[in-house]
């Protein structure tokens, strides 16, 4: 007996003592022969390859044996090209228009029908907006396939009945009763939602979504993280009960995720709260888009092709003709785009509700402080931020928010204020901890025995403090308080309302009980003198999303330049004002959102090579290559990275985006496996 390694699907088998292969294979039954389909027999397949150029449907032959299971939207396997890729059976037709002999369908994975026509619309649209590619977004559209789950039976309770509608807490904004009846009687009401203070947006989500249930219409609310999932996840039960809503996180686990994905698609819940991926949620009769918080970066999809959730949702809201809610405490010039072009309208509270609802806000620097207190200017916690946070803690928790985690994350020379730098590999130093060596950020070594090259002095300060130091420090100032600390390693829910200091980092401020007695945001410097076209947007919406967790009335202290207009806008809480004169300031210049962007990053060489092949649509910029920082943390002697960036008038960025997929499917059909990475509308951009 000799064993043969060549069976079938990598098999190993037998022969027996004198036969071949070849003659064993002779003698084999051959197959019989398929014949096809007798109604619709043609497929047409959205095949499962990233390449550009085969950005298309493929037509096959439906076999007669899988008539009834191969339905549109199904899984398939096909032979593409010598391999068996996987698809998605899109459509059946009569015929096709390829002239050849067409392939069969190799298998079909699983009837269930998971790509909907709605999604699939979608996801062509959005590979079209993005310069990507139809498989790339069908893998963020559709999770992966669990068989277990899906033959799992389920029987479903039915849901509760749905309660009467409620205006609740929209009944503190003018427009907001009048917003609701639109939801209830399936109007595209396409608002830009300004959030008073306060912990109630969850329900304001609620009931909106709510509205657009009692109207017979689906909801999809998409929130930056899973703490505001489970807040209006919470929000939803306690209005509607159980049955009508599920919610959508990667912390459930894929079998999990899959099992109310498939609960969703076969129409056993309305409404759908999750991260960014819930974009594509499978709702039935959509009526309603809610987007909370759409200045966080979180909605922007760090796969290819990296679309942005407000843009998905804001398309899928137009060719659904569905309502839209995109809300926060702050306004995104984005939003503000919407509202100026028409497509949405402002929601917002008058200023005597808000500045019932609002804390009060203080700058450390302005006029009056700065005559008090001559070091508020330079100092990082002055006397203002400590007398705040001295009195509010004995009736409460007190909010220290600071940019940057860690402990002394940027250490400087303490003679010439040169950064300090390692002297093997010239990265940055750094001090982990309260009783840690500085060492380097790059490559790990310790540099014990530092001294800075060009003065000579072997003492170091601290650029930039981190929560954890600022934590030990306000335990020495506050000896009598609780310290807690929230951040990426531990991020709280929420605190007690019991006298207590929080130091949180942007995003893990937790919630307090009855709101916090104060708060301090410290080190604006830091968030304001970023080289970031965002930086002053993006300061606000921090600042405010820290803000509004303050008890009205309560005192919100700024270290920062009370003069700067972000610091003005968070003082009298007016960011449809700041977005307005941000968004103005950014069309005179040339800027995004006011313009279209796209850039191509790469090698160099790569990246000239695709600029050079774009036939660039009418009035379009191309600004550069130039030089960028790679990304991450490295040595300098990394890979060079260049960047060109291709700017257009809103009404190109479709033009543009057919070009850039034009010139990356020619580069790829000619095998060049080298792309550079294209991107539509980055959020950075300097």
């Amino acid at each position: 007996m000799t064993e043969q390694p060549d069976g079938p699907e990598g098999v190993l088998f037998d022969l027996p003592a004198g036969e071949t292969p070849r003659s064993a294979a002779a003698r084999a039954p051959r197959p019989k022969p398929r014949s096809p389909a007798e109604r619709l027999p043609v497929a047409r397949v959205a095949v499962d390859t990233p390449l550009p150029h085969l950005d298309r449907c493929f037509d096959y032959r439906v076999p007669a044996d899988m008539d009834e299971s191969a339905v549109p939207g199904c899984r398939v396997k096909v032979r593409f090209n010598n391999r068996k890729l996987s698809g998605f059976l899109v459509e059946r037709t009569e015929t096709s228009d390829f002239p050849g002999r067409l392939a069969y369908l190799d298998s079909v994975v699983s009837p269930e029908p998971v790509l909907t026509p709605e999604v699939l619309g979608l996801a062509r649209a959005v590979a079209d907006r993005y310069a990507g590619t139809l498989s790339d977004v069908l893998r963020l559209a559709v999770p992966p396939r669990h068989a277990r789950v899906e033959k799992e039976e389920r029987p479903e309770a039915p849901p509760e009945p749905v309660p009467e509608p409620v205006d609740g807490p929209w009944a503190d904004y003018p427009e907001g009763p009048s917003y609701l009846r639109a939801l209830r009687k399936g109007r595209p009401a396409r608002a830009v939602w300004n959030a008073l203070p306060g912990p109630e947006w969850p329900e304001a989500v609620a009931a909106a979504a709510g509205a657009a249930l009692a109207g017979g219409l689906g909801t999809v609310i998409v929130v930056p993280d899973g703490r505001d999932v489970a807040a209006v996840d919470r929000a939803l039960h306690r209005l509607l009960g159980e049955g009508h809503h599920l919610a959508l996180t990667a912390d459930l686990g894929p079998a999990e995720r899959y099992r109310r994905w498939l609960a969703v698609l076969r129409g056993g819940a309305r409404i759908v709260v999750g991260t960014r991926a819930a974009v594509f949620a499978p709702v039935r009769d959509l009526g309603l888009v809610v987007l909370w918080d759409d200045g966080d970066d979180v909605h922007a999809e760090p796969h290819a092709p990296y679309p942005h959730a407000r843009t998905v949702l804001s398309m899928r809201a137009h060719r659904a003709d569905a309502a839209a809610l995109i809300g926060g405490h702050t306004r995104t010039t984005d939003a503000q785009l919407l509202l100026e072009s028409g497509w949405a309208h402002p929601l917002a509270a008058d200023r005597t509700t808000l500045r019932r609802r609002a804390p009060l806000v203080r700058a450390a620097g302005d006029d009056r402080e700065l005559a008090r207190d001559g070091a508020a200017r330079s100092a990082r916690m002055p006397s203002l931020a400590l007398r705040a946070a001295r009195e509010a803690s004995r009736s409460g928790p007190v909010l220290f928010q600071v940019p940057r985690r860690g402990y002394l994350n940027t250490l400087a020379c303490a003679g010439c204020r040169e950064p300090a730098r390692c002297d093997a590999c010239r990265g940055p130093l750094a001090v982990r901890g309260s009783h840690a060596v500085p060492s380097c950020g790059w490559c790990g070594r310790l540099a014990g025995q530092w001294a800075c090259p060009e003065c000579g002095v072997s003492r170091m300060r601290a650029v930039v403090v981190g929560a954890r130091r600022t934590a030990e420090e306000l335990g020495r100032a506050f000896p009598y308080l609780t310290v807690r600390t929230s951040g990426r390693g531990e991020v709280l829910a929420s605190v007690a309302d019991e006298p207590s200091i929080v130091v949180a980092t942007p995003g893990a401020e937790p919630v307090a009980e009855k709101g916090y007695a104060a708060a301090v945001l410290l080190d604006g410097w830091a968030l304001l003198n970023r080289m970031d076209l965002r930086a002053s947007e993006e300061a606000l919406r921090r600042w405010l999303n820290a803000a509004a967790l303050v008890r009205p009335g309560a005192t919100v202290v700024v270290c920062a330049e009370a003069s700067l207009p972000v610091v003005q806008s968070l003082v009298r809480w007016d960011p449809g004002g700041f977005a307005a004169r941000e968004l103005a300031e950014r069309r005179e210049l040339g800027f995004p959102p006011a313009v279209a962007m796209a850039s191509v990053t790469g090698a160099p060489e790569h990246v000239r090579e695709l600029v050079d092949q774009l036939e660039l649509p009418e009035r379009t910029d191309l600004l550069g290559p130039v030089p960028v920082a790679s990304s991450g943390p490295g040595p300098a002697e990394a890979e060079p990275v260049e960047r060109a960036l291709l700017r257009v008038p809103r009404g190109g960025v479709g033009a543009l985006s057919q070009a850039l997929k034009a010139a990356a499917a020619n580069r790829s059909a000619h095998r060049d496996e080298h792309l550079a990475q294209v991107r539509v509308d980055p959020v950075h951009v300097v």
